[in-house]
């Protein structure tokens, strides 16, 4: 009976120790993980995706730089105008009435100076005849006063002629006198009609721009309002009316709002592909000719990330292409040759030489499926395409672990897994 108690305590030993070796020989349970074989792509390309809409390269709001009532409109949306076209009229009965009154002004003020002007020439005939007598006088005033000088002439004598002389002297005075208050007549009149003329031109231009014309050959791509409607002209902080907006159909933009981790990507010249919504099936190529400067003012409380303006102009216009329409741009930023690559989220950090997590420099790598295990191999890295990256030093037939992203971010080297099916790329 005791033996039989030694043999089965003796077994039983044994299946622990059994058991204790395997877990150890196993390294533990093994992680469920998802692998993909690492591809060669002939070609391989990084872009960058961004939403926005068509626009035309060439577009104007039309406002109205007078107010007043639309008297004539002579388009209506979607019509082909051009450069110089009549589009709408705005009342012009005040402005032309306006126009009226200056050039009224300007003719009496032109007679207040041809008025003038004969004021002048008549003072300076006087002047002339008071120059001439005031002479004559000069003379008989000088043999007056010799004869009386010599007791020929009497003192009476003497004082009438000296009287005539003084007469004959305030005669000129006064008739230079009359001179210039006659040239500062004409000279205001003249200075006058200068800014009557002024008025009269200011009017005028208000007159024409009672005409609305097209600054350039396009399409009415907006038309916001109706004959007989008032328009008003924008003044300080309150924006006026626009009319419509007039495109140049010639040249096509998508105009896309790029997210700032993409934007440092992107250079002048770089080839696109737009698509649309409204056109399936159908692509534009085009290219990148303008990159914002400065990212677009946020809306909103909330803090959100920034966005740049960027243009992508079309290599051919096509009348399907309607300004607003959405549309989706996939900008070509990098393209490479004969690569191997991996799913993107394959590619993780760890500690370069094997150190624990946090403990200096990291590297990148994958985690490559051999005999079950996970095999962390180290890769250099290359761009970035769609959900995958570019590597090298990996073998391009190697399995590599691609998730789940939790199994991804806590797995060790040489862990055991337990690869399942992967839905590929």
């Amino acid at each position: 009976m005791r033996r039989r108690r030694w043999i089965l305590a003796l077994l039983a030993l044994i299946v622990v120790a059994a058991a204790v070796v395997s877990m150890r020989r196993a390294g533990g349970a093994a992680v469920d993980v998802t692998a993909e074989p690492a591809r060669r792509q002939a070609v391989f390309r990084a872009s960058v995706t961004a939403s926005g809409e068509i626009v035309a390269t060439r577009y104007a709001d039309i406002g109205s730089s007078v107010m007043g009532k639309i008297v004539e409109l002579n388009v209506k949306e979607g019509d082909t105008v051009k450069a110089g076209q009549v589009l709408a009229r705005i009342d012009p009965v005040q402005a032309r009435a306006d126009l009226t009154a200056a050039q009224a002004f300007i003719r009496a003020l032109e007679s207040e100076a041809l008025a003038a002007d004969e004021q002048v020439r008549a003072a300076q005939a006087d002047r002339a005849f008071a120059a001439a007598r005031l002479g004559q006088a000069d003379l008989e005033l000088k043999r007056a006063r010799d004869l009386h000088e010599q007791q020929l002439l009497p003192r009476s004598e003497l004082d009438a002629r000296q009287a005539e002389y003084d007469s004959a002297a305030a005669q000129l005075k006064a008739a230079e006198a009359a001179i210039d208050r006659a040239r500062n007549t004409g000279l205001a009149s003249q200075g006058r009609v200068g800014q009557a003329r002024a008025q009269a031109t200011r009017a005028r231009d208000v007159v024409s721009k009672t005409e609305v014309t097209s600054p350039m050959n396009g399409v009415v791509s907006r038309l916001q309002v109706r004959e007989g409607e008032m328009v008003v002209i924008g003044i300080q902080n309150q924006p006026g009316t626009v009319l419509m907006t007039v495109s140049d159909l010639s040249a096509i933009d998508a105009e896309v709002k790029v997210a700032e981790a993409d934007v440092l990507r992107l250079k002048l010249g770089q080839a696109a592909t737009v698509v649309l919504e409204a056109l399936p099936g159908r692509e534009f190529r085009g290219r990148v000719v303008e990159i914002g400067a400065s990212a677009l003012p946020v809306t909103g409380a909330a803090a959100a990330a920034r966005e740049f303006r960027v243009l992508v102009r079309l290599d051919q216009a096509d009348a399907a292409l309607r300004p607003g329409l959405t549309c989706d741009v996939e900008i070509l930023t990098d393209e490479r040759a004969n690569v191997i690559s991996v799913p993107l989220q394959s590619v993780v950090l760890r500690p370069a030489g094997g150190g624990a997590v946090g403990s200096g420099r990291e590297q990148p790598g994958v985690f490559v499926v051999e005999d079950e295990r996970a095999r962390f191999t180290p890769v250099k890295t290359g761009i970035i395409g769609g959900l995958d990256m570019e590597v090298s030093g990996l073998d391009e037939k190697a399995l590599v672990v691609s998730g789940p992203y939790q199994a991804l971010r806590d797995l060790a080297d040489g862990a055991r897994i337990r690869v399942q099916t992967s839905t590929g790329r």
